[in-house]
């Protein structure tokens, strides 16, 4: 009895006061309410407004100074006139639209006219000071800009896609250079800081080696690194790592190639050069497998059927002159450090047709090789004139082919990308014929992050 009417007392007690703060409660519930609506959507928006220090440490391997910094950087400090597309087209940046006069040698940019410096100051036609060769330039106003060619060069939207800076590497990005840590001519770190978020910075640490940039990740340096050529640590992998994430991407930027000097008295012969082609394996772990010379992102691209055929290579052999000549072929195969397990992978292959081959690692580009594996950087445009004319430097396999050099040479001259698409499917086509080098994959691309890095 007595418990019934504590309960009752209870009761009686708890509906006094609901009655008597009824609106008070209601008032506060709906405020809590909104309360959490606003910071649960909001939060994006609200945070980058707080004083917090936002600071992230991204480990990278190379040598880099001032004048050659890599992309990963140099695309956050600023933008050029136009920006390339993820089919390698040509589109606006700091250029709201162009047009193109006099067969392709005239070039005439509208900017857009909100575009501000990191030092505050607009941009104009003023500000923008390429250094073409063979380019006049004029600014008849503030926001028009007009280049001069004197002669037609097709990749010419694709060349001022290269950032604008002023002076000292005051750009047009999300990000201005708070800081510089040197060793000679050399970066150890550049520091950026963000425009758009407060207290937010970037640091870039270079290191010389892959093992170099690993150990710096596993002992708590960097929060990231970037462009790791496989995601392996001492005896584990960084897949293990409770507090990292690994992404694996293609580095469509870079086409791993195995080049033959065609002026060496044995790799001068087409044939043998064509069975080591067709004797190469169709898969590498290392990377994706790509048998032309464009990336299949490019609008020039063109499928290619030399995949792997020991046989039309044995018989591509049997009617070379380097065969006819000696009953043993042997062939020295000299190969950055990085890529000694796809070498050791190319002589097991080129065993099978009767091939002996001799590694050697070399550290870089030596000066006069048989055949040499190594990389090189796809252009943003199909134009690869310097590495196949013969008339060039770079032509590192001191090719000669009169009808290749007319085709390069009308490639960088026709303005028509119908055109175009049509020189460089016959310039595929014949450069494969000849074989001046075997291209190999696009290599795979390892980025590793922690869980917990404050960004």
């Amino acid at each position: 009895m007595i418990l019934l009417r504590r309960r009752r007392l209870i009761f009686w007690l708890i509906k006094a006061y609901f009655k008597k703060w009824r609106k008070t409660i209601f008032a506060s519930f709906i405020f809590g309410l909104l309360v959490f609506f606003a910071i649960y959507f909001g939060w994006g928006v609200i945070v980058p407004g707080l004083p917090f220090n936002q600071h992230e440490v991204i480990g990278i391997v190379g040598d880099y100074t001032t004048d050659n910094l890599p992309p990963e950087v140099i695309d956050n400090l600023s933008h050029g006139l136009t920006q390339i597309s993820s089919n390698s087209e040509p589109i606006p940046d700091v250029a709201k639209s162009w047009s193109i006069k006099d067969n392709g040698k005239t070039y005439i940019f509208n900017l857009k006219h909100n575009i501000y410096f990191t030092d505050g100051n607009n941009l104009t036609s003023d500000s923008i000071r390429y250094n073409f060769i063979d380019v006049s330039v004029q600014r008849p106003d503030k926001y028009t800009i007009i280049f001069k060619l004197k002669e037609t060069y097709s990749p010419f939207l694709v060349t001022v896609s290269e950032p604008i800076f002023k002076d000292g590497m005051i750009g047009v990005g999300d990000y201005k250079v708070e800081s510089l840590d040197l060793n000679g001519d050399f970066l150890n770190s550049i520091t950026l800081a963000s425009t758009k978020i407060k207290n937010s910075t970037l640091t870039y640490q270079f290191y010389p080696t892959q093992d170099a940039l690993k150990n710096a990740f596993a002992l708590g340096e960097v929060d990231k690194v970037l462009g790791l050529n496989d995601a392996n640590f001492e005896n584990t992998t960084f897949n293990s790592f409770v507090n990292a994430v690994t992404e694996k991407s293609i580095d469509y930027q870079h086409l791993v190639t195995l080049f033959y000097n065609t002026q060496d008295k044995v790799l001068s012969d087409k044939r043998l050069r064509e069975a080591l082609t067709y004797a190469t394996p169709d898969n590498f772990i290392e990377g994706k497998r790509n048998y032309g010379p464009f990336s299949p992102n490019m609008w020039s691209y063109q499928v290619s059927s030399n995949q792997k055929d020991y046989a039309h290579a044995k018989l591509l052999l049997s009617q070379s002159q380097t065969a006819s000549q000696s009953a043993e072929i042997n062939i020295t195969l000299q190969t950055l450090p990085q890529y000694q397990g796809v070498a050791n992978e190319l002589s097991k292959s080129w065993k099978h047709i009767g091939v002996n081959t001799k590694i050697v690692v070399v550290n870089s580009l030596p000066s006069n090789f048989q055949a040499f594996l190594g990389e090189f950087r796809l252009p943003k445009d199909p134009d690869q004139y310097t590495l196949w004319h013969s008339g060039q430097m770079n032509n590192i396999t001191n090719y000669k082919n009169l009808r290749i050099d007319k085709l390069l040479e009308d490639g960088r001259q026709t303005e028509d990308l119908q055109s175009r698409i049509q020189i460089y499917s016959d310039f595929q086509k014949y450069l494969l014929d000849d074989a001046p080098a075997t291209f190999l994959y696009f290599p795979y691309s390892y980025t590793v992050k922690r869980n917990s890095a404050q960004i």
